[in-house]
């Protein structure tokens, strides 16, 4: 099941929103199911999985940005427009992962080493 929680996601390092709908997949079950099912991700949304160092998009329908995140919500990694059926790398130093809609990563003007700051709403 999805943990409800809404949060606003803010590239600290831009002052860029980079979401202000994300839902928490923090189960096993919500964490495997991902954005599966879903048709699209609306402008703002997202989901952040925790306890993640990849992801896949194996039976999705749409490409998304994808933000790898460390313990202290600094930016790991980056992945623009991950295209449906495909797997990204494992980054050890990760320990969540934002999916994003495309576009997301570049109009934040979010990169590696930027800090995250993820707050409920």
């Amino acid at each position: 099941m999805l943990l409800r929680l809404l949060m606003l996601v803010i590239n600290v390092t831009t002052g860029k929103e980079v979401a202000d709908s994300v839902v928490v997949a923090k189960t096993l079950f919500s964490r495997l199911k991902g954005l599966l099912g879903r048709k699209e991700l609306a402008a703002g949304e997202g989901m952040l999985i925790r306890s993640c160092m990849g992801v896949h998009t194996v039976g999705m329908r749409f490409p998304i940005d994808v933000i790898f995140l460390d313990k202290n919500n600094s930016v790991v990694a980056c992945e623009n427009k991950l295209l449906p059926n495909r797997m990204t790398r494992i980054y050890p130093r990760a320990t969540s992962v934002l999916e994003l809609p495309v576009g997301i990563i570049n109009a934040s003007s979010t990169e590696i080493g930027n800090r995250l700051d993820l707050r409920a709403c």
